[in-house]
């Protein structure tokens, strides 16, 4: 019986996830989920693929507030202006808008990442669409409101490492919304195509293909690398480049999740692996 096994969000993009007990599930995912992004001075996106130590950043998201804290530095508490100014940002060199959070979060942002930087929160009216195979929205995600990996899909990786002599990975690597226990097969996610789990669904969208952010170590902020990205590139690379791990999936019908959830899969389908181009491009 397959069940969540783990629920986390990531107020804001780039930065630690905040595990919890139970989730509202939005349209546009768990609550508060990416619904903040940091971008530099000009206006893109930072990621931990140049700066890792953002995985040491904690967010704590309440409604109306941020807080935000990193070892060795005073935490900022943050009253969140949803009608500032708006930035044009870019994240994957899409154009969005964001609300600029003020001169306090950039002041604490520049001062961790050593780069000038500025917080910005996803505006009322983003409106942004999300392609796959089910549509739907997203706040300030890669893609897709929901990624879903599952426990034996990380068990047949790190069996893997194993075999190469190297340290196997934690699941927080991957930084998963939902995981999943109890599916006897890896990569069972890759196959589902509607699900039913708490009070709300979700429907498939794309693989997950991964990036650098899976070789830096999310207690540390440290690049580790190369694991887990030479391994999977032995067994889980698409035709058209890259290596997948986990799904995403669009929120269906909106609702509430907790830890425990029986997970009531409505459709399957065939793994998408070897989709060529359409599979490298969605990040």
């Amino acid at each position: 019986m397959a069940r969540i096994s783990e629920l986390v969000h990531y107020p804001v993009k780039g930065c630690a996830g905040i595990s919890l007990d139970t989730a509202e599930l939005t349209p546009a995912g768990i609550r508060h989920d990416r619904s903040f992004m940091v971008v530099d001075d000009s206006g893109g996106f930072r990621s931990q693929r140049v700066d890792p130590r953002m995985a040491r950043i904690l967010p704590e998201a309440g409604e109306g507030t941020l807080r935000l804290s990193f070892d060795g530095v005073e935490p900022l508490e943050l009253e969140v202006d949803p009608d500032g100014p708006r930035l044009d940002v870019t994240l994957h060199r899409q154009p969005f808008v964001g609300v600029d959070q003020g001169a306090s979060a950039a002041a604490w942002l520049t001062e961790v990442l050593g780069a000038p930087s500025r917080l910005v929160r996803v505006p009322t009216e983003h409106g942004r669409e999300t392609g796959g195979l089910t549509p739907g929205t997203s706040g300030f995600a890669d893609s897709t409101a929901v990624l879903m990996a599952s426990a034996s899909s990380l068990d047949l990786l790190n069996a893997r490492i194993l075999e190469r002599g190297a340290e196997p990975v934690p699941i927080r690597r991957f930084r998963p919304n939902i995981v999943v226990s109890g599916w006897a097969e890896p990569h069972t996610e890759d196959l589902v195509r509607a699900v039913r789990l708490g009070t709300a669904e979700l429907g498939y969208a794309k693989v997950c293909i991964r990036c650098a952010v899976t070789t830096v170590d999310q207690e540390t902020g440290e690049k580790r690398g190369p694991e887990p990205l030479r391994t999977l590139a032995g067994y889980r690379r698409a035709d058209g480049g890259g290596v997948s791990f986990g799904a995403k999936f669009a929120v269906t019908r909106p609702g509430v999740l907790a830890v425990g959830d029986e997970l009531e899969v409505t459709a399957w389908g065939e793994a998408e692996l070897g989709l060529g181009d359409r599979l490298a491009a969605v990040l």
